[in-house]
């Protein structure tokens, strides 16, 4: 938890970004391989001038920061993972982004905490965050009583 309280600090404190707004945090097992802690997911909506690569280069800085490394398996234990989920109504397909993300309409642990900040938030091509969670099981779940 430690860890996700300093990445929003961190986003609080960059000069670039602003009203910053946090969903409660959820534990969910991993994806990938299960031999690994459960994750703690949360949304954060903020306000930025940044283009999305220049916001996507600042997330991950903070990412290394934490002591995140790009070398391990996919879906492998990490310190940190920060994904530009959307970027306003942008879409973006580059191998360096894409946005919105390619797994968003398929993740409950994704769709719930957002739809905390902002339920009725269309993804582009894909709908309403409401509409979209109320497709996915959120089975396996757990809502923390933890903010950020």
């Amino acid at each position: 938890m430690a860890t996700l309280l300093s990445a929003v600090k961190a986003l609080r404190a960059h000069p670039d970004c602003g009203a910053v707004v946090c969903s409660s945090v959820y534990e969910t097992a991993p994806m990938g391989p299960q031999d690994q802690p459960d994750y703690l997911n949360a949304v954060v909506g903020l306000q930025t001038e940044l283009s999305a690569f220049h916001l996507l280069s600042e997330l991950q800085h903070i990412e290394y920061s934490h002591g995140r490394t790009r070398d391990g398996e996919r879906w492998g234990p990490r310190t940190l993972d920060l994904d530009l989920l959307l970027f306003a109504d942008e879409i973006i397909d580059t191998p360096k982004l894409s946005v919105p993300h390619p797994g968003i309409a398929e993740r409950s642990f994704v769709l719930l905490p957002l739809a905390e900040l902002a339920p009725d938030l269309i993804v582009p091509n894909k709908g309403s965050v409401s509409n979209l969670l109320d497709q996915c099981s959120p089975n396996g779940i757990r809502r923390l009583n933890s903010t950020l």
